[in-house]
């Protein structure tokens, strides 16, 4: 069985982007460059050539995971989120309880996470501590430096 993505309407979009953009710009720039190698002769012995072929080999393993994604997605019900309790898609508010500072981080699904912009992906250690905790809640999560306590101060949509 598969394994579903869970993702909005705009990550969606965005996949199926990227992965049109690696079909009609990235693999044709590639077939030239496999092409261009083997016009310059014996391609046994040609870096050229070896450096396109690896080029489009990475390609194609990305288009397929892209392909797999787009495949497993489903779409969320925006308006099914509620703040009762973490859940995908909440922006979390959290009190390191350590050092007293706080941090704000949107739930959202593994292709959506863009660290830079507070978006986490759901598979992270902190997400899974907080899933289904409810506002006031302190926990303790296991980060790659150790147990860390956090206070949910804030669940918003």
């Amino acid at each position: 069985m598969k394994k579903v993505t869970y993702i909005t309407e705009e990550g969606l979009k965005k996949l199926k982007d990227e992965l049109d953009r690696l079909i009609t710009i990235e693999r044709p720039k590639i077939s030239k460059a496999i092409g261009e190698a083997i016009e310059k002769g014996d391609i046994s012995e040609n870096a050229e050539y070896d450096a396109a072929k690896d080029a489009q080999g990475m390609l194609e393993a990305k288009m397929s995971v892209l392909s797999e994604q787009i495949a497993t997605a489903r779409i969320i019900d925006e308006s099914k989120i509620n703040t009762t309790s973490v859940q995908i898609l909440n922006k979390v508010t959290i009190l390191n309880k350590a050092n007293n500072t706080t941090m704000q981080y949107t739930i959202v699904s593994e292709p959506e996470a863009d660290l830079k912009v507070g978006k986490i992906s759901i598979q992270t250690p902190i997400a899974k501590g907080l899933l289904g905790k409810k506002l006031g809640d302190v926990v303790e999560i296991q980060v790659p430096s150790g147990k860390m306590q956090f206070e949910i101060i804030d669940i918003a949509i």
